[in-house]
């Protein structure tokens, strides 16, 4: 089912999701604040976490005369039941489109293709515009009809160029920033600001291979597994929260340039499948990793 069936799907309906100590009694006081609200469930996942004792829930429900409902009320009067529990906890509209911001550098195949899943259904999101530090993506971007800025980097504008995005971030209303292959490294202070609400993605090969073309540097090592990883962002390079990641098996048979598109398949793939997740309210933070509840 495509991201638009979904949401049509969904209309009517709300998300709550929620994570907080484990502790008897969650699923109950959850369960009957919604039927104080004669609301009915049509999903639910939870997770407990054994680890960390944290319990995790994601609950989609509607009225159940399919009545509009209130989500400001709504969360104004979860707001006990959350005290009482210590929850970290979102609800909204189910079929409500979250706005993105992408940036990207030279490479356009991660652009392409979210410009592309969005454009058929598979993304329910609103692309609020692309930002990228080199001219030469503007028509891909113009082709779907999306604003295209240009903020050029280096080391002596930086601090300006980050100033220039998040304006942008507050302006256009964004929820999540994507990097799509944006190959300059974030500030501290912009990974902070942005904290749980941008993903990056990269390749995942082992041996690790860093620096220039590498996956050029894989091929000529032999790698017989490429992949990649969609995570959050943070000051840590490459190091933030796992959302997603995917792997393709490669062999001898095929050329460096076959090598390189499998490994640009599998960033696609796993960048596609975090944003969409983030943006259906699935993915809980559980200290440096996550919990996706699908």
């Amino acid at each position: 089912m495509t991201a638009t069936a979904e949401a049509a799907r969904s209309a009517g309906q709300y998300v709550l999701m929620l994570s907080c100590p484990d502790t008897p009694g969650i699923v109950y006081a959850v369960a009957g604040f919604l039927v104080d609200r004669q609301c009915t469930i049509v999903q639910s996942q939870q997770f407990d976490d054994p680890d960390s004792r944290t319990f995790f829930m994601r609950v989609q429900f509607t009225h159940v005369d399919g009545e509009a409902l209130s989500v400001p009320d709504l969360r104004h009067d979860f707001e006990q039941v959350a005290s009482r529990f210590g929850m970290t906890w979102r609800l909204g509209d189910a079929a409500a489109r979250q706005r993105v911001l992408i940036m990207v550098s030279k490479f356009g195949h991660c652009l392409n293709d979210l410009l592309y899943r969005n454009s058929v259904g598979e993304l329910n999101i609103d692309i609020a515009g692309v930002v990228s530090n080199h001219p030469d993506l503007a028509m891909l971007a113009d082709n779907y009809s999306v604003p295209f800025t240009h903020i050029p980097v280096t080391p002596d504008t930086k601090p300006e160029a980050e100033a220039r995005l998040m304006e942008i971030v507050e302006t256009e209303q964004v929820d999540l920033v994507v990097l799509a292959r944006y190959m300059q490294i974030l500030s501290e202070d912009l990974c902070k600001r942005l904290e749980g609400r941008a993903i990056n993605i990269h390749h995942s090969m082992l041996p690790s291979f860093k620096g220039a073309r590498p996956y050029q540097q894989a091929y000529d090592r032999g790698v017989k597994v490429v992949g990649a990883t969609a995570h959050y962002v943070t000051a840590d390079l490459d190091e933030g929260p796992i959302i997603e990641q995917q792997i393709m098996r490669v062999d001898h048979s095929i050329s460096a340039d076959e090598f390189v598109a499998r490994g640009r398949e599998t960033e696609c793939r796993a960048l596609a499948r975090a944003v969409r997740w983030h943006t259906e309210n699935r993915v809980a933070l559980n200290g440096h990793k996550t919990v996706v509840l699908h």
